[in-house]
C-alpha cells in the first residue's frame, strides 16, 4: 500500500462519516458520558463524544500507536501524510539511484 492508498480510503471513510452517526452505549460507557456530562456540563453530550475522539487521536499519534498501524497497512507514517510525500521522496531517495557494486573481491589480498 502506499500514500496515495491511504488518501483515498480516508477520502472514502470521511465522506462515509458525513452526517449523523449513530452509536449504541453499554452501560458502562452510558455511565461514563453520565458522569462526565454532569460534571463537565456541556451543552451537548455530542460534545464529548467529539473530544473524546479527540483525545483518542491525539494519545495515539503521541505513543506513536498511529504510526505503527499506519506503517503496518499502508508503509506510511502520519508525518509522511501530512507532508503528502513519503521519506524517500522527501530525501530524493529514488532520484539518484546507486549502481550495484559487487563487493565479492573487497577483502580478498
Amino acid at each position: 500500500m502506499s500514500l496515495e492508498t491511504l488518501e483515498d480510503d480516508l477520502g472514502e471513510t470521511f465522506d462515509d462519516l458525513d452526517g449523523s452517526l449513530a452509536v449504541d452505549l453499554d452501560r458502562e460507557t452510558r455511565n461514563e458520558l453520565a458522569m462526565l456530562s454532569t460534571v463537565l456540563e456541556p451543552d451537548d453530550p455530542d460534545e464529548l463524544v467529539r473530544r473524546g475522539i479527540h483525545m483518542l487521536f491525539q494519545t495515539a499519534v503521541e505513543t506513536g500507536n498511529l504510526d505503527f498501524h499506519l506503517r503496518s497497512q499502508y508503509d506510511v507514517t502520519y508525518d509522511e501524510y501530512l507532508s503528502g510525500m513519503t521519506f524517500d521522496e522527501m530525501t530524493g531517495g529514488g532520484q539518484f539511484p546507486q549502481q550495484q557494486q559487487n563487493d565479492d573481491r573487497r577483502y580478498q589480498f
